[in-house]
């Protein structure tokens, strides 16, 4: 199991750490620290109360939660957001409203999940040409139908 630091800031006490629903959850819920309304296309960040320190050789992703994004339009602009293993900041989840009316945000609500996922070092080599396959350059829904 992956240990991650976790600083709570002063306002966030109060607040839940980031915990899973339930057992088989791949996302740890986070809440957030302030109230707020995202009015129709609106976006802004929230903070979330916590700083945490990610092992060298992780990422933190923030992702939706399903049932905000269905239901009310409220979803991540960038998803899935990368944080960093050197970031040391406060944890900030960036929502935007798609949905047509405006959405209140409550302090202690469940706003995104973050998933810790390993990061693959990896190098890049300038060839000539690559190798082929099967598809070939056919991108942009050529296997489908």
């Amino acid at each position: 199991m992956t240990e991650i630091r976790i600083v709570r800031l002063p306002h966030g006490e109060g607040l839940p750490l980031p915990a899973r629903a339930t057992p088989g959850s791949a996302g740890f819920d986070l809440s957030s620290a302030e109230d707020g309304e995202l009015g129709p296309m609106e976006r802004r960040l929230f903070a979330t109360g916590f700083a945490i320190a990610i092992p060298a050789g992780f990422e933190v992703q923030l992702r939706p939660r399903s049932g905000l994004a269905l239901k009310q339009g409220l979803t991540l602009p960038n998803t899935p957001a990368t944080i960093d293993s050197d970031y040391r900041g406060e944890l900030k989840v960036a929502l935007v409203n798609l949905g047509s009316e405006p959405v209140r945000i409550s302090r202690g609500m469940r706003i995104a999940q973050m998933l810790v996922a390993r990061v693959e070092p990896a190098s890049f080599l300038e060839v000539e040409t690559l190798p082929p396959t099967d598809r070939g350059e056919g991108g942009f829904g050529s296997t489908g139908h």
